[in-house]
């Protein structure tokens, strides 16, 4: 198993956590530079009935202040992020960026990557077979949740 694809197993627990608790199957976790876990998250607008609680920056809010900055960091997220989630990752230069999928949700890795992120992007079946059961499960609860 590779790396990235170890901490991607974070993100994944965090997004099975989510959709166990009604919530929309997205998570997130960031790292430091030496692969040490900073703060996980996950989707909770539906849990906590606040739209501005995403995987990316409930695991942002839950590393913390890093005074030196976020540009040695390594976000990663079952689903690529959405351009609020982009601008998170933007403002505060986190330096790279690891997508478990992106063909449900194309999402804003491209203009994270055109930005100078360092993006991955790894196909995860696991991560894309569990939104598309939850898109077709829950497409009203889905569209809410993109802006559709």
């Amino acid at each position: 198993m590779t790396d990235d694809r170890r901490l991607l197993r974070v993100a994944l627990e965090q997004a099975r956590a989510g959709l166990a608790e009604g919530g929309i199957p997205i998570g997130a976790a960031l790292f430091g530079p030496g692969g040490e876990l900073l703060g996980a998250g996950r989707n909770r607008r539906v849990q906590d009935d606040d739209p501005a609680t995403h995987a990316e920056t409930a695991a942002f809010r839950a590393a913390g202040r890093r005074p030196g900055g976020y540009a040695d960091t390594t976000m990663v997220t079952t689903l690529s992020p959405c351009w609020y989630c982009a601008g998170l990752i933007r403002q505060f230069r986190i330096g790279r960026v690891v997508v478990g999928e992106a063909a449900t949700f194309p999402g804003a890795h491209r203009w994270l990557s055109d930005a100078g992120v360092t993006v991955t992007l790894l196909d995860d079946g696991e991560c894309a077979a569990l939104m598309r059961r939850f898109v077709r499960e829950q497409p009203d609860l889905w569209n809410e949740d993109i802006g559709a």
